[in-house]
C-alpha cells in the first residue's frame, strides 16, 4: 500500500538527519541509498518510526503517495543527473522531484527545463545548517516548480528552523536555479564572514600574543553585541576546547591549510560574469588556496622577511574592541556584495528575488545566521528597490561609525606584517564605492593607446564612444 510522503535518496548524514526530521514533523519517509551499509544505519536509526528502508527505487516509487515526492542529497554533478534519469523511469507524469545538494545553479536550470519537458516538476533547493540543522531545522531555499512548492511547502516549511518571530526559514526564491543561486551566495558570503573572524583571530594571536581561552572570553563576549551570529558563537566554543592527547588549545594542534567545496569559487566567479564586485569573498577563497600551499609557504618563511612585530606599547582591551568594529563593518561589506550580486543574478536569468525574505530566510537555521539579518531584512522591506546595503541609513551610519576604527586595525596589520585580506579588501571595496570619482579615466587611456579600445569623456552623454590618436614624447 501506497502510505508513506516522501523518499528520501542518499542517506549520509544530511539526508539521513533529513529523513529524520521529515518523520519527527509526522511525515511517513523511505529512505534509500545505493550504499546497503547506509540502508542498513538507515533501518536501525528509524526504528519503530513510520520510516521505511526501500532496496530499490521501483520499492521506493510503488510506496509512496501520489502525486510522488523525492529528495535527493547525492553529491553534486553526474549523480544528480544519473538518479534524475532513474527516477523518471519508476515515476509517473506530475511528479515531483527535488534536489537538495549544493548543484550549481546552471545545472539545476537546465534540469529544471528537462525535467518539466518530459512532464514531470522538480524543484532545486538550497539547504544550510549542516549535520544539526538538517536533523532540527535548516534554513532552505526552493526554486523550480511553483506549482510544486505549492504541494510541498507545508512539508518543507515544517522541518525547517523557525526565526525568533516564529516564521519558518523556508519561502520560495524564484523559478529555474533561483534556490540553488540563492544558496551558492550563501556559501559566498559564508566563506567571508569566516575568513574575518580567523583574521580577528589572528590579530589576536600573533599580534597580541592572546592564548585561546582568553579569546574564547572575547568570542562569547562578541556574540550578545552586534556581531551575534552562530559562526562568532562556535568559534567561542572552539576556542576553548582542549586536545586530549597533548593537554593544548584544539585550535593549535589543526594545521593551517583550509579545504573547500567549490561553492565559494561559483560565487566569485559567476560576480566575474555579472561584472559585480565581490573582492572580499574573492579574497577568502583565495586565502583558502593560499594556506593550501603550506609547504611552500614554510620554504618561504625561512627566506623572506617582514617587519619587526611591536606589540608592546598597544593597550590590549583597546586593541580587542578596534578589532571588534573593523569585523562588523567588514561583514557589512561581504554581505552588502553577495545582496548585490543577487540583485544582478535576478535581473540576468528572470528570479524576480525578494531581498527581505532571503535575509529572513537566513536568520536562523543557517551557517550564517545572525542577528543583523533583521536590520538587512528592515532595510529591503523599506525599501525593495534598495542598490546597497551601504546605502540604507542603518548600515550607511554603523560603517561611518566604524571606519576609524577599521583604518586603524588595517593599518596595523600591514606595519605588523600580519595578513588581513578580507579585511582589507572589505575597506578597499568601501572606499571604492564611496569615491565618484576612480582611476579608471587612466586606466581607459591606457586600453585605448594599445589597442584602440575608444573611451567616454566627461564633456559628452553615456554611451558615446571616441578614440585619440596618442602622440609620444
Amino acid at each position: 500500500m501506497a502510505d508513506y510522503d516522501i523518499a528520501v535518496i542518499g542517506l549520509g548524514v544530511m539526508g539521513r538527519n533529513l529523513a529524520l526530521n521529515l518523520e519527527r514533523n509526522g511525515y511517513g519517509v523511505i529512505g534509500f541509498d545505493l550504499s546497503r551499509e547506509k540502508r542498513e544505519d538507515f533501518t536501525r536509526n528509524t526504528e519503530g518510526k513510520k520510516a521505511l528502508t526501500a532496496s530499490s527505487l521501483r520499492e521506493l516509487s510503488d510506496n509512496l503517495k501520489t502525486p510522488r515526492k523525492a529528495l535527493l542529497l547525492v553529491p553534486a554533478g553526474d549523480a544528480v543527473d544519473s538518479v534524475i534519469q532513474d527516477l523518471l523511469s519508476v515515476f509517473d507524469k506530475n511528479d515531483i522531484i527535488i534536489d537538495g545538494g549544493n548543484s550549481f545553479f546552471k545545472d539545476t536550470g537546465r534540469r529544471f527545463d528537462e525535467v518539466e519537458a518530459a512532464g514531470f516538476r522538480f524543484i532545486g533547493t538550497g539547504v544550510s545548517g549542516g549535520e544539526e540543522g538538517a536533523l532540527w531545522g535548516p534554513a532552505i531555499m526552493p526554486g523550480g516548480s511553483e506549482g510544486a512548492w505549492k504541494e510541498v511547502a507545508a512539508m518543507l516549511q515544517a522541518i525547517s528552523a523557525k526565526a525568533d518571530d516564529g516564521e519558518p526559514c523556508c519561502q520560495w526564491i524564484g523559478k529555474g536555479g533561483a534556490g540553488h543561486f540563492v544558496k551558492m551566495v550563501h556559501n559566498g558570503i559564508e566563506y567571508g564572514d569566516m575568513q574575518m573572524i580567523c583574521e580577528a583571530y589572528y590579530l589576536m594571536d600573533q599580534a597580541l600574543g592572546m592564548k585561546p581561552r582568553e579569546m574564547h572570553e572575547v568570542f562569547a563576549e562578541w556574540n550578545d553585541g552586534e556581531l551575534n551570529s552562530y559562526l562568532i558563537e562556535i568559534t567561542g566554543h572552539i576556542l576553548a576546547n582542549t586536545d586530549e592527547e597533548t593537554g593544548k588549545p584544539m585550535v593549535d594542534v589543526i594545521l593551517d591549510t583550509a579545504g573547500q567545496k567549490g561553492t565559494g569559487k561559483w560565487t566569485s566567479q559567476i560576480a566575474l560574469d555579472l561584472g559585480i564586485p565581490a573582492p572580499t569573498i574573492a579574497e577568502a577563497v583565495f586565502a583558502r588556496t593560499l594556506s593550501a600551499v603550506k609547504e611552500e609557504r614554510v620554504k618561504a618563511s625561512e627566506i623572506l622577511s617582514g617587519p619587526e612585530r611591536l606589540a608592546e606599547g598597544q593597550d590590549k582591551d583597546t586593541m580587542v574592541d578596534l578589532i571588534r568594529r573593523a569585523l562588523y563593518a567588514s561583514k557589512i561589506c561581504s554581505y552588502a556584495q553577495g545582496f548585490q550580486m543577487m540583485r544582478a543574478a535576478s535581473e540576468e536569468f528572470g528570479f524576480n528575488l525578494d531581498f527581505g525574505s532571503i535575509a529572513s530566510i537566513w536568520r536562523a537555521g543557517c551557517i550564517i545566521r545572525a542577528g543583523f539579518l533583521n536590520d538587512i531584512k528592515a532595510a529591503f522591506d523599506k525599501n525593495p528597490e534598495l542598490d546597497n546595503l551601504l546605502l540604507d541609513s542603518y548600515f550607511s551610519k554603523a560603517v561611518m561609525d566604524n571606519q576609524e576604527a577599521w583604518r586603524k586595525v588595517v593599518a596595523f596589520a600591514v606595519q605588523q606584517g600580519i595578513p588581513v585580506p578580507a579585511f582589507s579588501s572589505a575597506l578597499s571595496y568601501y572606499d571604492s564605492y564611496r569615491s565618484g570619482r576612480l582611476p579608471a579615466n587612466l586606466l581607459q587611456a591606457q586600453r585605448d593607446f594599445f589597442g584602440a579600445h575608444t573611451y567616454e569623456r566627461i564633456d559628452r552623454p553615456r554611451k558615446e564612444f571616441f578614440h585619440t590618436e596618442w602622440k609620444t614624447f
